[in-house]
């Protein structure tokens, strides 16, 4: 997966692939072989009007040949965060692995009096030039990637509430992470490498699958350890739902469906997610005012996440080409709610967690309705999905009428 799209909604970020923000000398191969891979899926796809031929697959060219040089399971450090990480002025005397952070631009623990920050002032979110909160500490999340820090009820939280609802956020991500990969994506790896969800690939494409899974299986142990040691250093409790969003609403549409398409609905969702784009998660990265060992996991995450998008893609053309022409059908109208399951941010567990901040529930839905307009929406989903729903449209997926009025339903028809 590209990162918990739905959480970054109304973002300031544009949509493009991560690989792209994250391109340097570890990423070469990959990119142009994600690169090479979409110029295949679109060189392949018919284009006449109508019910068009289901066109054949291409020919799979692995995005994983440098994989046990450069997949962040086999290559990458343990992102450690330091002691003053995410607050202001005290001497650094944690572990000497900060995730790559000068020595010097690093503080103290938090203590009882606030979890991250300074002193409250008049605009929590205000940042200096390197995008540090007050006092230069560094933060464990860029506030411009956390909608709802834009809203002047939030601005006037006290800082070290400010930033709390900074680190909420990062826990629900990294939770987000480990329930995906590990309950839904790596179960249909698993089965893609052991041959087992109906669908023949390659040989080369199951030995990728394992090494996929390795991948899936790190990103939930980097999440959960990541996790463990921000709360260690902050004080601060992770407020998560009993479940992501994205599973309830995975589970509600699954038991809406015949027993038989139930496996069909998982592996869809398994391609959308790994091939919805998330701008928010490749520009994380680049910010400087973030606690290294933020920045430096989620890069990994991002640079993995290119490969798994260029298999997904491929992925996506055998399976299309072997459904039967009422599979597709079904499959085809799958599709626009499977996206919105992925996209749609969770308004409730954010209204609750805001009153946990102090707001009234009156100010905590005003939040919620302000941030998250119909507009806001509507313009994530088609820019966070125009290359996921480009996939399925040069499959011929949404030729039928009743499909596309599925897509204007969800905000995803252009």
């Amino acid at each position: 997966m590209c990162g918990t799209v739905g959480m970054f909604v109304g973002c300031s970020a544009l949509s493009y692939c991560p690989r792209r923000l994250l391109a340097g000398p570890a990423a070469d191969s990959e990119r142009e072989a994600g690169e090479d891979a979409a110029e295949d899926a679109g060189r392949d796809a018919a284009r006449t009007p109508g019910r068009r031929p289901v066109p054949e697959p291409g020919e799979y060219r692995s995005p994983f040949q440098s994989w046990y040089e450069r997949s962040s399971v086999r290559s990458a450090p343990r992102r450690t965060v330091g002691d003053g990480d995410g607050a202001a002025g005290t001497p650094a005397d944690g572990p000497e692995d900060t995730g790559g952070a000068p020595r010097g631009a690093r503080a103290g623990r938090a203590d009882a009096t606030g979890p991250v920050g300074g002193a409250g002032q008049a605009d929590a979110g205000a940042e200096a030039e390197d995008g540090t909160g007050p006092g230069g500490a560094r933060r464990f999340f860029p506030p411009e990637l956390v909608p709802v820090t834009r809203h002047p009820l939030i601005r006037a939280l006290p800082a070290t509430v400010f930033d709390e609802v900074l680190v909420q956020h990062l826990y629900r991500y990294l939770d987000f992470t480990i329930k995906l990969e590990h309950l839904v994506v790596n179960r249909t790896v698993l089965g893609i490498a052991h041959g087992s969800v109906g669908v023949a690939v390659p040989e080369e494409m199951r030995l990728d699958a394992y090494k996929m899974y390795c991948d899936e299986a790190y990103h939930a142990l980097f999440s959960a350890d990541l996790a463990a040691q921000v709360r260690q250093a902050t004080g601060i409790v992770p407020r998560l739902p009993g479940e992501p969003f994205f599973l309830r609403r995975l589970r509600e549409i699954s038991a809406g469906l015949p027993a038989s398409r139930r496996p069909l609905a998982e592996l869809l969702f398994v391609i959308v997610s790994e091939t919805l784009i998330s701008a928010s998660l490749a520009d994380v990265p680049g910010h400087e005012g973030v606690v290294p060992a933020v920045t430096g996991t989620i890069r990994d995450h991002a640079l993995d996440e290119g490969r798994h998008h260029a298999y997904f893609a491929h992925f996506l053309q055998r399976l299309w080409a072997q459904l039967e022409p009422g599979e597709r059908r079904a499959a085809a109208r799958l599709v626009p709610r499977l996206m919105d399951a992925f996209l749609r941010p969770d308004t409730e567990a954010l209204r609750a967690e805001l009153t946990g901040y102090g707001l009234t529930r009156d100010s905590a839905e005003q939040v919620a309705a302000e941030v998250y307009t119909p507009e806001v929406l509507s313009s994530h989903a088609l820019a966070t999905s125009r290359q996921a729903r480009r996939y399925f449209r040069e499959l011929g997926a949404f030729d039928d009428a009743q499909v596309r009025d599925e897509l204007a339903a969800y905000g995803l028809l252009e």
